[in-house]
């Protein structure tokens, strides 16, 4: 990836996007940069991150994508988090979760 240096304006923007719920992966790809560099960004304006892992908002809107079918890789790219991640949410949350695999047809 080419080195990107921002504008102070872009990372005032950067800094705005992430507080309205915008994830490091998101900002990385918005602006062309790596995640560490968005985050290095927020650090340097002593914005507080935020902890790992599924938001508890986005906690309920996984389980039903889970359970509608999405596999754990479609629901982490969904809310740019890890599979791992999914899944540790979703035992948390309950859900017994599908042997890994090729899903099922499902008869017309």
């Amino acid at each position: 990836m080419a080195q990107t240096f921002l504008k102070p304006e872009q990372v005032d923007e950067l800094i705005d996007l992430y507080q309205q719920g915008w994830t490091l992966v998101k900002l990385a790809e918005r602006f062309g940069i790596h995640k560490r560099t968005a985050a290095a960004h927020l650090v340097r304006r002593s914005v507080p991150l935020r902890g790992k892992g599924l938001a508890e908002e986005d906690r309920a809107e996984a389980v039903d994508l889970y359970e509608g079918g999405a596999t754990l890789l479609e629901v982490g790219l969904r809310f740019g988090v890890s599979e791992q991640t999914v899944r540790r949410a979703l035992v948390m949350q309950g859900v017994t979760i599908r042997r890994s695999g090729r899903r099922r047809k499902v008869p017309a």
